[in-house]
């Protein structure tokens, strides 16, 4: 049975919207660290029968290419969830979601100092515009927390994930004509596991935190390791495929939506007046810089 690309490209991003609410829920459950790894483990179990095969043909593309797989592995897999997942025992998952929306921003910037692109004037507006929604966010609204950067701890650690994963998606655009999606994904997420152990080994063995098990917990990992990693990733790719990457990313503002709803609905976060400006703001100023 086919899908429509578009009803693919929301279920992507419903699922990642989901990733944020999931991630908040088990905090007081399962340790940060802990469950960025055993969400990759999962999903490298479940990934591996998929690509294997494409893996073995296609080794030698990603040999050639080893420091840049490296590099993915460790912004794209081992930092940008765990950090984010760090980052929600501090805030909420609505900030989280909504602050992730400014990724094509944070792109933007990242090629302007390292690969010398310039800025379309529409880049430049919205760029300022999508940065102000994230001090607005960050700040609450409060003019005098700005002034005295006296920000959420947990927010700035998203922040710090955010640039992650734009260092991540600049990688992934730089290399998408020489490395495989398929194989480098499968080998991504491997890597990046192995990176994420000593540090999980760490946090279970030296601090107070541990695992609680329960349905809720397991049913968490198994989300954010099949549905929020490989049934998104899959979505994701087919719908980008069919419809071009500059139409697929409006999509992606999705995410913050679906993340709200879930929020509000699920783990009784409250939606306050801050987060709908400094929204609006960062999606307006995305789909501002994407105008030709």
């Amino acid at each position: 049975m086919k899908f429509p690309p578009q009803l693919l490209l929301v279920l992507a991003t419903l699922l990642w919207g989901g990733n944020f609410v999931i991630g908040r829920a088990v905090t007081g459950d399962i340790p940060p660290v802990t469950l960025a790894f055993l969400r990759w483990c999962v999903a490298f179990m479940i990934f591996l029968p998929i690509a294997y095969s494409r893996t073995k043909q296609e080794w030698s593309m990603i040999k050639a290419h080893w420091p840049a797989v490296i590099m993915m592995a460790m912004t794209g897999v081992a930092c940008f969830n765990t950090l984010v997942y760090i980052g929600l025992h501090s805030t909420t998952s609505i900030n989280a979601s909504l602050m992730n929306s400014s990724t094509p921003i944070i792109i933007y910037i990242l090629s302007f100092i390292f690969l010398k692109e310039r800025l379309s004037k529409f880049q430049l507006f919205g760029t300022a515009l999508s940065l102000t929604g994230v001090a607005f966010i960050i700040s609450g609204g409060s003019l005098e927390s700005l002034l005295a950067f006296s920000f959420n701890k947990g927010d700035l650690i998203v922040l710090v994930a955010v640039v992650c994963w734009g260092v991540y998606s600049l990688l992934v655009k730089q290399y998408a004509g020489r490395l495989p999606g398929y194989s480098t994904f499968l080998v991504t997420i491997a890597l990046g596991a192995l990176m994420l152990l000593p540090f999980t080994i760490y946090e279970l063995t030296t601090t107070s935190a541990e695992i609680v098990w329960s349905f809720s917990t397991i049913s968490a990992i198994l989300y954010v390791g099949i549905a929020a990693s490989i049934v998104a990733f899959l979505s994701w790719n087919t719908g980008v495929i069919a419809l071009g990457a500059n139409k697929a990313s409006i999509y992606l503002n999705f995410i913050p939506l679906f993340a709200t709803i879930f929020a509000v609905l699920f783990i009784g976060e409250d939606l306050r007046i801050a987060q709908v400006i400094g929204g609006l703001a960062v999606i307006c100023g995305v789909i501002l810089s994407n105008k030709k």
